[in-house]
C-alpha cells in the first residue's frame, strides 16, 4: 500500500484523482505506470465501468486483484456455472497488443499457455482459465527453471502462415528506433558501448530473418509468466506474440537473473540453451543482448527496480568484456 500511495503522490493532481477513485480495485503501482507512459487516463478513470460491464455482458463475478501483473489489471473471476477464471484487462495504447495476445490464445487452444475462454478485443479483455503458483514463488535453481520453461515454450512453437502477427525483426527494429532516445531521456541509466553492442546485434538479427525458420513463438517467457496447471506442468501467461525464428524466444532468459550473469562467462547460458533446444548460440546471444538493454530501458521507464538498474548492469559489464565476440 505504501508503494502505490507514493506513486499516486507522483503524479500530477488530475491523474492521481483518477487512480484514487479506482484504489479499490488495488492495482499494482506498476499497471499505473504503465498505463500513464502511454496515456491511458482514461482507462484508469473507466476501469470500474469496464468490469461492471463484463460482469453483465459475460455473467461473471470478478474478485480480488492478483498483485503482481504489469500488463494490466488481473483479477480473479467465477463463471455463472461457478467455473473459477481469470480477468485480464490490458493497458491500452499498445498498438495491437490485446489482438496478438488473442490470436497466441487460439491458436495453441491451451497447449503451453492458458486456455482462452472468453475475449472482447475493442476492450482488451480476455477470460482465462484459473491457473496455479507462478514458478516465480518456488524458487526453483536456474537450471531447473530454464528446462521448465523451455518446455513451455516448445509447446508452443509451430508454423503459423497468415497469423497476421508481426516478426521478430519488425519488433525489434521498431524498439530499436527508439533504443537511443530513450536512453538519453532517462539521463543514460547505462553506457553508450552497451546501447551501440546492443543495437549491432539487432542489426544482426534482422538482417538475417528468414521466413523459413520462422515459428509462432510467446515472446515474453519467464518465471512470472508461467503458472502450475491442473496436470503438474507450467503454461505461460500474456504472450507477445511473435513469428521469428526460435533463438528469439530464448533471449528473455538470457536477459533475467541478470545478477547471475556477471559471474562468470555469461556465453554459458545461451550454449546451454542452445543445447537445450538444439538452436543456435550465437543467435540467442545476439537476441539476448538487445533484449537485456531495450527492456532494462522499459523497466526503468516504469520504475520496475532494483531489476532494471541490474539489467542495465550487465548490460554494461556485457559490452566491456564480449562485445567483440
Amino acid at each position: 500500500m505504501a508503494a502505490r500511495e507514493a506513486k499516486i503522490r507522483g503524479l500530477r493532481p488530475d491523474l492521481a484523482a483518477t487512480v484514487a477513485r479506482v484504489s479499490t480495485l488495488d492495482l499494482p503501482p506498476e499497471v499505473i505506470a504503465k498505463a500513464r507512459t502511454f496515456g491511458a487516463e482514461d482507462w484508469l478513470r473507466d476501469l470500474p465501468d469496464l468490469i461492471a460491464g463484463l460482469e453483465r455482458d459475460w455473467s461473471i463475478s470478478v474478485g480480488r486483484t492478483y498483485p503482481g501483473s504489469t500488463e494490466g489489471m488481473v483479477a480473479e473471476v467465477t463463471m455463472a456455472d461457478g467455473t473459477l477464471a481469470a480477468l485480464k484487462l490490458c493497458v491500452p495504447n499498445r498498438g495491437a497488443a490485446a489482438e496478438d495476445e488473442i490470436t497466441v490464445l487460439r491458436l495453441v487452444e491451451g497447449n503451453g499457455c492458458a486456455k482462452l475462454l472468453r475475449a472482447d478485443p475493442a476492450r482488451g479483455a480476455i477470460l482465462l482459465e484459473r491457473l496455479g503458483q507462478p514458478m516465480s514463488a518456488l524458487n526453483l535453481p536456474i537450471t531447473e527453471r530454464h528446462e521448465l520453461l523451455c518446455a513451455a515454450a516448445e509447446r508452443i512453437w509451430r508454423p503459423a502462415p497468415g497469423a497476421n502477427l508481426p516478426t521478430g525483426a519488425a519488433k525489434v527494429r521498431g524498439r530499436a528506433s527508439i533504443l537511443t532516445a530513450t536512453w538519453e531521456q532517462l539521463g543514460r541509466p547505462c553506457q553508450e558501448q552497451a546501447i551501440d553492442y546492443a543495437l549491432t546485434c539487432a542489426t544482426r538479427r534482422i538482417e538475417a530473418y528468414d521466413d523459413e525458420r520462422a515459428m509462432l513463438l510467446h515472446g515474453d517467457v519467464h518465471q512470472w509468466n508461467a503458472l502450475k496447471a491442473g496436470d503438474g506442468t507450467f503454461k505461460l501467461v500474456d504472450p507477445d506474440g511473435v513469428v521469428a525464428e526460435p533463438e528469439y524466444e530464448l533471449s528473455v532468459l538470457m536477459r533475467e537473473d541478470p545478477v547471475e550473469l556477471m559471474t562468470g562467462d555469461p556465453r554459458d547460458r545461451a550454449r546451454w540453451l542452445a543445447r537445450r533446444s538444439g538452436l543456435d548460440a550465437i543467435r540467442i546471444w545476439e537476441w539476448g543482448v538487445f533484449e537485456r538493454v531495450s527492456t532494462g530501458l522499459v523497466l526503468t521507464q516504469i520504475g520496475l527496480q532494483p531489476v532494471a538498474r541490474q539489467m542495465l548492469a550487465a548490460a554494461d559489464h556485457i559490452a566491456a568484456h564480449h562485445a567483440g565476440g
